[in-house]
């Protein structure tokens, strides 16, 4: 990779998608910000006025709670993605509650710069359009598997949804927040956690979870997780090593595609 490439990367997989032309339309704007594990990014009913970028190992889960004070993880994002009004025209009230899972640097930007970027320039647009589509295929399929599939099928479906995003086999999560995440009684958990380690799955230590074998947990998990990463590559252009996301190679628009923007810069049609 050359130097000056090197140097403009951000170490979000979204923005580091885009052009050197459509990324210098959202750079100058970024702010960069440092989150400790289980900081709010925002709240349920709250006006979303920031777009937040999740950098190298950062994780945040879109949280769903009840009146009873219980939780659900509905999605995770890391460094392939964003947390906000993705898709819409921003400032909208928020439908979950973000929270830090795994802290580190993230890249904050207004929802109207967005706004503007997608305006000016079709590929930003189509690039955060697919990766709206992705995050939303994320969010049913963990409902469907939620639903339908045992504890332990989507134990391992999270721990390699996890791995995905940090890169990495050492997972620094603990048992209560894995529990919060599934749903379920910390006791409970412990008891398929062990049962993962005894088939030489994972390797359980103190506040971190180390996974041994990959290739084995994806064969013994539900097919939500390879169903959920074929949607990426498919749409995103996502490219997945032997530790997850590696990078994003969004497909070209179709020339057709380019003609709304004209329309949206006031244009004359032919």
């Amino acid at each position: 990779m050359p130097a000056d490439r090197a140097a403009s990367l951000t170490g979000n997989l979204l923005l580091d998608a885009l052009r050197e032309s459509d990324r210098a339309l959202i750079v100058p704007h970024l702010e960069r910000v440092s989150c400790d594990k289980g900081a709010i990014v925002f709240e349920a009913g709250t006006e979303v006025a920031h777009i937040t970028f999740p950098c190298d190992q950062t994780v945040v889960a879109l949280i769903i709670g009840t009146r009873d004070g219980r939780c659900a993880e509905t999605a995770s994002i890391g460094r392939e993605g964003a947390v906000g009004g993705i898709v819409s025209a921003g400032r909208v009230p928020a439908s979950t509650e973000a929270i830090v899972q795994i802290g580190g640097p993230m890249l904050r930007l207004k929802a109207d710069r967005l706004q503007d970027a997608k305006r000016r320039s079709p590929e930003v647009r189509n690039l955060f359009a697919r990766y709206g589509d992705c995050l939303l295929a994320q969010v049913l399929q963990a409902a469907a598997c939620n639903a339908l599939h045992p504890i332990e099928q989507r134990c391992l479906r999270w721990l390699l949804t996890l791995q995905d995003r940090i890169g990495g086999d050492t997972l620094p999560i603990t048992h209560e927040l894995l529990a919060s995440m599934l749903g379920v009684q910390r006791t409970y958990l412990t008891r398929i956690l062990r049962t993962l380690q005894d088939q030489g799955l994972i390797r359980v230590g103190r506040g971190r979870i180390t996974v041994l074998d990959r290739r084995a947990m994806s064969a013994s998990a539900c097919e939500c997780h390879a169903r959920v990463q074929r949607h990426f590559k498919t749409v995103l252009g996502a490219v997945y090593s032997a530790d997850g996301f590696d990078r994003i190679e969004p497909p070209s628009l179709a020339e057709g595609d380019r003609e709304p923007a004209l329309a949206l810069h006031g244009s004359p049609r032919r």
